[in-house]
């Protein structure tokens, strides 16, 4: 129990460092080395595949010349000061998440507020406009996180979000270690739900993990985080991006050979044995050797779950993506599974199921669910306000004219 307990540690402390310090710890310490060939040649990458696949090739910001133009402002009379800002309930990379009460209407949301000159400075501004055109796809699905505006000021960009506060399910997970059978399997088809959606947009989520799967106030799933997905990827288009979380990324991703919209069957086959034993399928506390777990070591299933639930990790952890369950008839095959026969799908897209766990939360205010590293951060001053014009320097312009056309409100009928 002692070596399971610290093997949990390890795994949510190296969790949180993300693919790109990984890569950049493996590719220069010779001392997390692994024999594996395959493994080597993804963990000593020369530079110049180094700077492709973690976008850290150290050029200058982009200039005007080269603006992410998605059209004219929709809503350029939002500005932070319509906010309240309550507590910090997320962060990441390039910002954080807060809680914040609209001061006209009193309504509570989630702001998620992004620093342009961290975001440029890793050049991942493309990822930003990619999470914020898929968020304006997705305001009508049940287990996707919706927009409701975006705006930016001199130096940061706002995304107006649902709030949610029933937790992430990793939250849940950590607390439990892991679910019976039948709230594994009904997480599984909200969280198959979503995904199916998302294809039948052409768009692939590539980051599922329970980090990035929240439980709103009744239990039920919301899906988020949407900043590395892929968009315009036919029914049988691919794409090579390197890129994901370390425990969940599929054998073809770490072959860096094209891979379709069975990477997310992949994760969620990964999610879903999790979710049933508590760890990821091929998880090692070190990388190097995880990786050649997911490349050549044989999936290996504890008889402690029903043969239904066998089947259906065997179908989507299998390691050539042309036989994994869901290359054909993508969401339909997932849908079809046995595993999944005590549901009834239309219930589960209209809520009627009733979740196998209640938050229980009291309101907005009620934040038990989120972990306190956050909400004790007292929120930063500067996050309300916008930058005096006559001080903004040179480099926050070029960060504000690269994000023209960022803003965005819905149309009404988007409410509907």
């Amino acid at each position: 129990m002692k070596d399971k307990t610290t093997a949990l540690t390890s795994f949510m402390k190296q969790r949180k460092m993300g693919l790109n310090d990984l890569i950049q710890r493996f590719a220069t310490s010779s001392s997390y080395g692994c024999k594996h060939p395959e493994v080597q040649s993804i963990l000593n990458l020369s530079p110049p595949q180094e700077a492709e696949l973690m976008n850290t090739n150290p050029s200058p910001p982009p200039s005007p010349s080269q603006q992410i133009n998605l059209g004219p402002s929709s809503n350029p009379s939002a500005k932070p000061s319509d906010f309240h800002f309550l507590k910090v309930i997320g962060k990441g990379s390039f910002g954080k998440v807060l809680l914040a009460r609209h001061r006209t209407d009193d309504q509570f949301y989630a702001v998620k507020v992004l620093q342009k000159k961290a975001i440029l400075k890793k050049k991942e501004e493309k990822h930003i406009m990619s999470e914020r055109n898929v968020l304006l796809k997705n305001v009508k699905h049940p287990f996707l996180v919706g927009l409701h505006y975006s705006f930016q000021t001199a130096d940061k960009l706002y995304f107006v979000l649902d709030y949610i506060n029933g937790g992430e399910l990793f939250y849940h997970l950590q607390r439990e270690r892991c679910f019976l059978e039948p709230r594994a399997r009904f997480y599984a088809a909200e969280i198959a739900s979503a995904l199916g959606y998302l294809h039948s947009l052409n768009i692939v989520y590539r980051d599922l993990k329970p980090e990035n799967i929240l439980l709103d106030s009744q239990g039920h799933i919301i899906l988020t985080d949407f900043g590395l997905c892929k968009e315009n990827i036919e029914p049988n288009g691919t794409t090579s991006t390197f890129c994901g979380t370390p425990e969940y990324l599929a054998p073809e991703v770490l072959h860096k050979q094209p891979y379709d919209r069975t990477v997310d069957w992949w994760c969620l086959g990964a999610v879903l044995y999790e979710m049933l034993y508590g760890l990821p399928p091929f998880y090692s506390r070190n990388t190097a050797e995880m990786y050649d777990n997911i490349l050549n070591k044989p999936l290996q299933l504890k008889p402690n779950i029903s043969n239904a639930a066998r089947h259906l990790l065997e179908g989507l952890l299998q390691k050539d993506r042309t036989k994994r369950l869901g290359c054909s008839e993508d969401f339909v095959e997932i849908k079809n599974h046995i595993f999944f026969s005590p549901i009834n799908w239309d219930d589960l897209n209209a809520k009627k199921i009733t979740p196998p766990f209640n938050p229980n939360v009291t309101g907005p205010n009620d934040l038990r669910h989120f972990d306190p590293e956050f909400t004790e951060e007292p929120v930063p001053s500067s996050i309300g306000c916008s930058p005096d014009s006559a001080l903004v320097t040179a480099s926050i312009k070029e960060a504000a004219e690269a994000f023209v056309g960022f803003s965005y409100a819905p149309s009404m009928d988007s409410y509907l």
